[in-house]
């Protein structure tokens, strides 16, 4: 590859510094999945309903517009990213967010949505 670059020695240390900083194949994996996760519209309505507080599937699906089965479908899906955890309840299964970090994330977005262009 052919050095196109005409400030090297400004760049070098900046990509050393990338490089130091880059999470591990697994690592980036792992947060890809999570993102792809939170970017589908419905499991980020849940995901907005569940930043009020804990819910049955029944009241996500009233908070959503959405249907119960299409809701644990979605559920599931933030489960098994560790997104949100569930408890028992009775006969009744409670859900709640399980990733403070992620939540942050979408606070952040939802700020943005009414900053200035």
């Amino acid at each position: 590859m052919q050095n196109t670059c005409n400030t090297p020695e400004r760049h070098e240390g900046v990509m050393k510094a990338a490089l130091a900083a880059m999470p591990s194949e697994e690592g980036i994996a792992v947060m890809a999945a999570r993102f792809k996760a939170i970017s589908e519209p419905s499991r980020l309505k849940i995901l907005l309903a569940l930043s009020a507080g804990e819910l049955c599937v029944e009241h996500i699906c009233a908070a959503v517009g959405g249907q119960q089965s299409a809701v644990s479908h979605q559920l599931k899906t933030l489960k098994d990213n560790r997104i949100i955890k569930s408890r028992r309840d009775g006969k009744n299964i409670l859900y709640s967010v399980d990733d403070e970090h992620i939540m942050t994330m979408i606070r952040v977005a939802k700020e943005h949505l009414h900053g200035d262009d």
